[in-house]
Formats: C-alpha cells, structure tokens, sequence
C-alpha cells in the first residue's frame, strides 16, 4: 500500500472540502475496511465495522446473485437463438401464416381470372341469342363474382394473420435482446459487486482488526518554520509511551512533502523531499520512505519516550510554497496486543526559493548537487534502542510555524493517510513475522 498516493487522494479532499476536513480528519487514519454493501447498518445504528463472519456472507450472497445474473444472460442468449431455429412455434405460426397468405393470393387471382372470363363471355352473347343462353352467361358471371368476392376476403385474412404472425415474432425478438441487454447490464453490476466483497474481504484477511487506533503511542514533532531549497534542515521527533505499561516493540513512521498550488498542478507530490532519521544509538541517517519503512524503537518504557532526529533535504528544483513533515507510531507487545497512533502529529514550514533563484511559484533549479549532511548531536534523553526515558511527554500538539492558513487542514488530511497507510505495513509487517516465526 503505497502512503503516497493515499496521501494525494487525502490532500485531494483537504483542497476541495476544507470545510469538512477537520471532523472528517480522524475517517482518513481508520484501518478498517468500510463494511460491505450487503451490510449496512440500519437507519440509526451506529455504524460497526464488519466482522470476518459477515464479510464471507456478503461475498457468498454477491457471489449467489453473480451467479444467477450468468444464468440470466445464458438463458437470455438461448431464447433468441431458439428464435432463430425453424422449429420455433412463432417462426413456425409465421411460416404458415405467410404460406396461406400466399396460396390465399392465388386463390384470389385465379377468382378474378373466372370473373373476368365470365364476364367476357356473357359480353359476346348475340342480342338475339336464346335467353337460356343469356340465364346460363348471367348465372356463370355471378358464381365467379363470389367466389372472387370470397377469395378477396380470404386474401384479406391471410395477409393479416401473416402480418400479426410476423409481427408477434419481431416483438419476440425485440423482446428477447431487450432482456438479454437487461440481463447482461444486471451481470455487470452483480461482477462490480461481488469485486467489491472479495476486496473488502482479501483487505480484511491482510490487514485485520487487531491493532485498534489508540493514544497510547503519541508523536511531536518541532523545526524550523522555514527551509530554502537546495538545503537540509533538522526536525525533532519525540515518540511517547502514554500507557501504564512497556511496549515490547515501538515504530515510527515519517513523511514530508511540498504542498502544490492546487491539486491540479501536473507535478502534484512529486517527491521534492526525502526524509532521513537518526538518533543516540543509530547514528547514520536511514532513509524513510512511502512504502513502508519504519524508525524502529524497540521497546519503549511506562511513560517514556523516545527521542529522533529528521532530517529533511529539499530538491534544488522545488517550487517555493508551503510544506509538511507529519508522523505516526504504531505499537505490538509480546502478549499479541498492538494499536496504531490515532493523533498523527505534523509540522508545517515555508520553502524559500533556492539561493540564486529569483522568487517565483516554480523557480529555475540552481543546482542538482545534494547537499551536504547536515551534522546532528544525534538522539538525546533517551538509553540504547530499544530502551526508553521516564520523562514523559509534555506536549503532543503539533508545532506552529507560521505557514499557509490551508496548510493546517491539508497536514491533517495527510497525516491521516500517512496513518492508514503505516497501520497497514504495520499489520502486514507483523503478520509476516508472525508467519515466519
């Protein structure tokens, strides 16, 4: 899980809803999967996370309600392939209907065909000709006159019952791609559904509910309110154990980054500072990074703390602006119980321009050199790693520095995806040294 990118989505929603942000801040560092569509609560329940039980029901019913839309799409499929088959008693009511129409056509035309002879021939009959010969001309035209008359009806008939036929199997086919379209758009919402179950699950499964957010480890950070580009500057960060009892195993986790005009800025968080720490007994800087590596404590005493150095080196190439360094730290004893920092702490800075640069929102780098290591004293009021001070900490509030007004609501947003984003490597991390003890 990449901090980084959640970091963005955060900032995202700290520029756009600033308003919100403040109460919504704490929502950013839940661990915890949303529960499943299937699995909503009530209206007026206070809203619980789900459990393992309920995950595998929900993904067992959008898998049943899958299922049964791939059953509707194939029954869908056959019906307009039977329609297509001359065995199909709508093709088959069509077929005859249009034969009769065309026999009843004939019938009709050869009708007219006698009317028209008889007609002629009572039409040659001399005037003087015997009047039985005129009786049988009159009668034979009459014959012919209904039996043309009762194949025009019967024409008239056939063409409409051949029409309805044709009709009624144009309907059926109209119908049948009508609920195959239907059957197919429901098989697509059901697929988006049952996705969605298994990733509420498969994060489940890896992350898990066991480190619950708590006070018990908390963060302060402290530094300088302003940093030119092209430079390094040191943060203090102090983690501290709140709790009546020693935590077996302590991290910290860190990040900094140099806030964009606005989100639509086509180098929005693009890595313009790396963040380095050290301390009394880790000596060399260790990089930190947005996958997941950690400042690793060790064992942290009943009211103590534990005292590190950040050392932030900004790019000469970085925009001048506001920025933010923020930070977590995550918990696990011996006895399997763990927790996640709920109160990221952050500090905000200004960048100047980079020496030589005239001020401007995105200055011209004046160098790609690194700067030199910046010498620290190291950690202070601490023991070896891994040990820890009885002072406790004073103060977990973050550090005013005179900042951008937007900044405080945007380093909240961010801390609390650094805090989603830490307590799932700190989940997985355990899980897997779990696995490979």
């Amino acid at each position: 899980m990449k901090i980084r990118r959640m970091l963005a989505t955060a900032v995202a929603a700290a520029v756009t809803t600033p308003l919100v942000l403040l109460s919504a801040a704490p929502a950013f560092a839940d661990t915890k999967p949303s529960p499943a569509s299937t699995q909503k609560p009530t209206a007026g329940e206070d809203e619980k996370p789900p459990t393992l039980v309920e995950l595998k029901a929900a993904v067992e019913l959008a898998q049943k309600e899958y299922d049964a839309a791939v059953a509707e799409v194939a029954k869908a499929n056959a019906a307009i392939e039977a329609l297509d088959k001359a065995d199909h008693p709508l093709v088959v009511a069509a077929s005859n209907a249009k034969k009769a129409a065309e026999a009843a056509a004939a019938a009709k035309t050869a009708a007219d065909t006698e009317l028209a002879k008889a007609e002629e021939a009572r039409e040659k009959l001399a005037e003087d000709a015997p009047d039985e010969e005129k009786q049988a001309a009159d009668e034979a035209v009459a014959t012919a006159k209904a039996a043309a008359e009762a194949a025009t009806t019967a024409k008239t008939a056939a063409d409409t019952k051949a029409k309805d036929t044709a009709k009624a199997l144009e309907e059926a086919r109209v119908a049948a791609f009508t609920t195959l379209d239907l059957a197919r758009k429901v098989e697509k919402a059901a697929a988006k559904e049952l996705a969605a179950a298994k990733e509420e699950l498969e994060l489940f499964e890896e992350i898990g509910q066991e480190c619950a957010d708590d006070k018990t480890v908390k963060v302060s950070l402290d530094g300088p309110e302003k940093i030119t580009a092209g430079t390094s500057a040191l943060f203090s960060l102090r983690v501290s154990n709140t709790s009546q009892r020693t935590l077996d195993e302590v991290e910290a986790y860190a990040f900094a980054a140099a806030m964009p005009d606005s989100i639509e800025d086509e180098d929005f968080f693009e890595e313009y500072i790396t963040v380095e720490w050290s301390s009394a007994d880790v000596l060399e800087w260790t990089p930190l990074s947005d996958d997941g590596n950690a400042i690793e404590i060790g064992e942290l005493l009943k009211g103590g703390h534990y005292d590190v150095k950040l050392r932030l080196t900004v790019a000469p190439k970085t925009p001048a602006g506001p920025g933010v360094v923020f930070a977590m730290g995550a918990y696990e004893n011996n006895d399997g119980s763990c927790g996640i920092g709920e109160e990221p702490g952050t500090a905000e800075f200004d960048i100047l321009a980079a020496k030589g640069d005239k001020p401007k929102p995105t200055p011209t780098p004046s160098s790609t050199t690194t700067p030199a290591p910046v010498p620290t004293t190291g950690n202070t009021g601490t023991t070896q790693q891994g040990g820890s001070s009885s002072t406790p900490v004073t103060d977990g509030n973050l550090a005013a520095t005179g900042s951008n007004d937007a900044l405080p609501m945007i380093g909240l947003a961010a801390a609390g995806a650094v805090a989603l984003g830490a307590g799932a490597v700190f989940v997985a991390r355990r899980r897997k040294a779990g696995s490979q003890a």
